[in-house]
């Protein structure tokens, strides 16, 4: 692997925290952190193995999954550019390496983040990668230590990438249920889906000096809220102050600390048996019926899509999904569902509007619901903050998904919000922690899980609900990492690319089917859901009990293990041979 050789010197270096002019071999003997002002620079992969592990240890786990372009993304370069021009310019295969090692004499598994390669973005090659890490530590039974520096998903990936948040979640769960230890280091920057997943999942995290951790990056903070942010918003003296991360250390002080934790947890390791392993990759796409009556094919692309709607233009569709007159989750509670008693509160203090859940019966079968509120006129799309939850709603739904798994109930998630909360507050409560622990829980979760896309489904806001054992989706909805004026405004050189935007990251129904991600489109009338809700809602009704009733008669660790099966061919070598739509 060529990214192990020093990057070329500079006899000099500038500070981006003072400054100061630097010599450049001195700053390399003090880790890259500026003497003059504490700035710690960021680092490359291969330097912050060199600095973590013991001399001699590395073996470095294979890094070069399949090629995968599964959208034939295009925006002012095509992807495979892109991957091409980071590979050249960092010498990685991927924007993540991979190892075994000793730290102190202590094995670990490694998975270390590089934020020069496309900015750290967590696509179905880099989930594949660190998943291993992840599997390579519960074949041997040591801890995985993950050095986290991403912005977030990769938007050329599209929903795919967004699975990858629930693919390595539960590799984490895996290794939690296995008594083995998780720790997470959180370096400058660690964004969106990657800190809405395993970044704050682990049993530790730490963060380094200076570095940023968040849901929402400032800028779009300050873009969608008006608001001007708090000095040291978002930087790892505020994780502390808010209760969102175990320690700050600094870099000269982190192997030794890590040191410490591994010693500590090692010794203190109660004997315990270890948990049943999944299949062998090769084996996980197999048809699994176990004798239960469920069987889950290999591709869902290689199942045909006899019966799915005809294809709307992507663009008409978003319109048409964030249309006002769309029937909400209250509504389907009212004509779905019957007898709902909605449950409040996380119990920590709030109560989020956006999110509404409880107990409902659905043909004489009592359901827990759960899901995002919108609203139809602007009044009460204010008062729901449009549907987008705090971390309190997503306390509230986690609360309501561990309360249906004590009482054996099912749960049925209905999805439509354009994202979670990016506020400033959401942010101090921990709006990233909130959802790693939802899509980390609904991986374990020993109750059926059923997920429907009515409306928008968007980002991890959308993932906190939907990481279930069948997803299905309206024919007029969307699902996508990011929304297509975002992804505009990053790729493109203005927000009006919109439109070509939405068609890039092909998160209509009818794509998603075909990617996978969702397994059943759910016609709406010949017009659209708002001008039929009645039905609409019969359509729901029936589509609900056609896809609930065969997972009510498998159990429970049968379940879990088809639905981890479900999420883990999400990667690259399972995305990246797919045809459907080219």
């Amino acid at each position: 692997m060529t990214a192990t050789a020093p990057r070329e010197e500079q006899l000099w270096s500038r500070c981006a925290g003072c400054a100061s002019l630097l010599y450049r071999k001195r700053l390399r003997r003090n880790l890259d952190v500026c003497p003059e002002c504490g700035e710690h620079a960021r680092l490359g992969a291969p330097e912050r193995l060199r600095q973590l592990v013991d001399p001699g240890s590395l073996c470095l786990l294979p890094d070069r999954p399949p090629e995968a372009d599964p959208l034939d993304f295009v925006d002012v370069l095509p992807y495979p550019h892109r991957l091409t021009g980071a590979r050249a310019s960092t010498g990685l295969a991927e924007g993540v390496v991979c190892a075994t090692a000793t730290i102190g004499g202590h094995p670990v598994a490694l998975a270390v983040m590089d934020f020069r390669f496309l900015g750290g973005s967590l696509g179905c090659a880099v989930g594949e990668l660190i998943t291993r890490a992840a599997e390579r530590a519960l074949d041997d039974r040591t801890p995985l230590v993950l050095i986290t520096a991403s912005g977030g998903a990769r938007m050329q990936e599209g929903a795919l990438s967004l699975m990858q948040m629930a693919t390595v979640s539960q590799a984490i769960a895996a290794l939690r249920e296995a008594g083995l230890l998780t720790v997470s280091v959180l370096t400058d920057p660690t964004y969106g889906g990657v800190a809405a997943s395993f970044a704050t999942n682990t049993d530790l995290v730490l963060a380094e000096s200076g570095a940023r951790m968040g849901f929402a990056g400032p800028r779009v903070i300050r873009q969608i809220t008006g608001r001007a942010l708090p000095e040291g918003f978002q930087t790892a003296d505020f994780l502390l102050r808010h209760g969102q991360v175990d320690m700050v250390v600094q870099r000269r002080s982190l192997r030794a600390r890590l040191m410490a934790l591994l010693a500590a947890t090692r010794a203190g390791r109660p004997a315990r048996s270890p948990v049943p392993r999944q299949e062998p990759a090769s084996h996980r796409e197999r048809v699994a019926d176990d004798g239960a009556g469920l069987a889950r094919p290999t591709d869902p692309a290689a199942e045909g899509d006899a019966g799915t709607p005809a294809v709307r233009d992507a663009w008409d569709t978003v319109r048409m999904a964030r249309h006002p007159g769309r029937p909400t989750t209250l509504d389907y509670l009212d004509s779905v569902f019957d007898g709902f008693v909605e449950l409040h509160g996380d119990r920590l203090g709030a109560d989020c509007p956006a999110i509404v859940g409880g107990v409902a019966r659905l043909a004489g079968r009592h359901v827990m619901v759960i899901g995002h509120q919108k609203g139809h006129t602007t009044a009460e799309l204010v008062a729901r903050n449009f549907g987008m939850a705090s971390p309190s709603g997503h306390r509230k739904a986690l609360r309501l998904m561990r309360l249906a798994a004590r009482l054996g109930l099912p749960v049925v998630t209905l999805v439509d919000t354009p994202g979670a909360d990016p506020g400033v507050s959401a942010e101090e409560q921990g709006q990233a922690a909130a959802i790693a622990e939802n899509i980390l829980t609904l991986t374990v979760l020993p109750t059926p899980v059923l997920a429907v896309i009515t409306g928008e489904g968007g980002s991890g806001g959308a993932l906190a609900l939907a990481v279930a054992d069948r997803v299905l989706m309206l024919e007029n909805a969307v699902y996508s990492v990011i929304s297509p004026e975002g992804c505009a405004a990053i790729l493109w050189p203005d927000r009006s690319a919109a439109p070509q935007a939405a068609r890039a990251l092909r998160l209509t129904a009818p794509d998603l089917r075909r990617l996978g991600v969702v397994d059943e489109v759910v016609s709406e009338p010949s017009s659209a859901a708002h001008d039929d809700p009645a039905e609409t809602a019969h359509r729901l009704r029936a589509a609900l009990l056609a896809n609930l009733l065969p997972l009510l008669d498998v159990p429970p660790a049968i379940l879990v293990r088809l639905r981890r099966q479900r999420f883990r061919r999400f990667g690259a070598n399972r995305v990246g041979a797919r045809a459907g739509l080219r």
